[in-house]
């Protein structure tokens, strides 16, 4: 295992040096097609730190004007909100859609580790530099740990292993070098899920709280301690018989998930403090809801975001861009329950075989002769405590029956049809329904990017014999290969691109 980590480590580096070759060989041939990232305006609080550095801004005072420009003309997309963000904090109301995770990290990056570096490139540089290097620590972290949860999930080295290199080339690796929220989301999110299946509650709870803070879908990961709590609900009630014990299996999920809540909710707060409490210019429309909803808003108002809004002819090409992501979750799902499907026929199949040759029920024999009187008034052909006597028997024999599945399934923890996948599968199908329904349809790349079941599914088709394994195998290798190419030329030079 660690020999697979570190191979997994030497990848993930790897893919990130092949990433930022990219990134400075498209902008080095290629003008970028909007200079405006460049433009810079000063910040409207005069108590912001980038004011109290303003004299390290000016070109005549860095001694390296050129290096400083280029690094900030790499600033693109959404990039500028969160370098914005860490340079002058939230001033304005649609900034408040960035969470503050990454722009807070930066602001901190940039005041101490890369502080010595402001008089030579400038400020505005040095915040992109710090989230630059930022990120691609945190992917190479985040692949680590993606190999630790995919092998503690599958119990299965070779497709955990064939899983991680495909994360470590997924087709929105661009993202995860530039400066967006996608590698400290991961980051946290794969960290946090590790150490909840492996038993550190408040570890995982901490890791996942703060993931909330990367990105707004970081709180669905409270369904995982729903799931948890259930496992160990069933298991108190099933082989301890302790109801004491489901209940406190069931509480203490329900408040870990709750919890997991707060983060998200606090910056809503934080926002509604800032724009409606302390408002000066009256007060914007959500202020007055009566569940105010800063987020929602924003979305709907500034980005057009809302259920089946995206859903028209001139979006087709967002939605041909988004198809392969979005069909190989579908595929993942589709798997995932036509496995679990065999898996359960197999065991009804061993249930059936309890049958004898004359198709007489041994397990019915043995639900009888737990009733000796129900056994001696059967014989005495009494015909009205036969038939109660054959509907007690079968209920018993339905309820045996699905507590033999049910824990049949439960106890099946290794490969993709493992019970510990079956919550990765509801987050993804999740997922996937809000992306194509609901947000703009392009962006499934990125926000899918993360999901580990899409690798797992992916890694057990390619590990599979036979020539459609590797046919399918050429095309998923293919289409990632194609996303990073394609990603590091149009997005790096301000075209759009997911």
């Amino acid at each position: 295992m660690q020999k697979s980590e570190r191979l997994v480590l030497r990848l993930a580096i790897f893919s990130r040096f092949l990433l930022i070759s990219l990134i400075v060989t498209w902008r080095f041939l290629y003008p970028p097609y909007d200079s405006s990232a460049q433009l810079n305006p000063s910040c409207l609080s005069s108590s912001s730190t980038a004011d109290d550095l303003s004299h390290l801004k000016e070109a005549d005072r860095v001694l390296w004007p050129r290096a400083g420009a280029a690094i900030e003309g790499s600033v693109v997309w959404d990039s500028v909100y969160f370098v914005r963000i860490a340079e002058c904090g939230y001033e304005y109301e649609q900034t408040y859609a960035f969470l503050p995770l990454l722009p807070l990290s930066i602001s901190l990056l940039s005041r101490s580790v890369f502080a010595p570096l402001i008089p030579v490139i400038g400020y505005r540089a040095v915040l992109a530099l710090s989230g630059y290097v930022l990120n691609n620590i945190a992917f190479v972290l985040a692949a680590i740990y993606f190999y630790k949860l995919s092998f503690l999930i599958l119990k299965d080295s070779a497709a955990s292993l064939q899983a991680s290199v495909l994360f470590c080339f997924n087709p929105a690796s661009i993202f995860y070098s530039s400066i967006y929220s996608e590698s400290l989301y991961a980051l946290f999110s794969l960290c946090g899920l590790f150490y909840l299946f492996s038993g550190s509650n408040y570890v995982a709870f901490l890791l996942l709280g703060v993931c909330g803070t990367a990105r707004s879908n970081g709180a669905i990961h409270a369904g995982y301690f729903c799931f948890k709590a259930l496992l160990q609900a069933y298991d108190a009630i099933t082989n301890k018989n302790s109801i004491s014990f489901a209940l406190q299996a069931i509480v203490g999920g329900a408040a870990y998930s709750i919890c997991l809540f707060v983060p998200f909710a606090a910056f809503q707060a934080y926002g509604y403090y800032n724009i409606c409490v302390c408002a000066s210019n009256g007060l914007r429309p959500w202020c007055n809801s009566r569940v105010p909803n800063l987020y929602g808003y924003l979305q709907s108002h500034y980005w057009g975001v809302g259920f089946l809004r995206y859903f028209e002819v001139k979006q087709l090409p967002n939605f041909l861009l988004a198809s392969p992501i979005l069909a190989i979750a579908i595929a993942s799902v589709i798997y995932y329950a036509s496995l679990l499907q065999q898996t359960l026929q197999s065991y009804r199949m061993a249930s059936d075989s309890m049958t004898d040759p004359h198709g007489k029920d041994n397990c019915q024999e043995i639900i009888y002769s737990d009733n000796s009187s129900a056994s001696v008034e059967f014989k005495g052909n009494h015909k009205l405590q036969r038939r109660k006597s054959a509907f007690k028997a079968s209920a018993s024999e339905k309820f045996h029956y699905a507590k033999h599945e049910m824990d049949s399934f439960i106890k099946f923890k290794q490969g993709y049809c493992s019970v510990l996948v079956f919550p990765f599968i509801l987050h993804l199908g999740f997922m996937t329904f809000i992306a194509f329904f609901v947000m703009h349809v392009q962006v499934a790349t990125r926000f899918l990017s993360a999901s580990p079941p899409i690798y797992w599914f992916a890694s057990y088709v390619m590990l599979s014999p036979g020539t459609t394994s590797r046919r399918v195998g050429f095309v998923i290798w293919s289409y990632s290969i194609a996303y990073i190419l394609l990603g590091s030329l149009l997005f790096s030079n301000f075209y759009p691109f997911t």
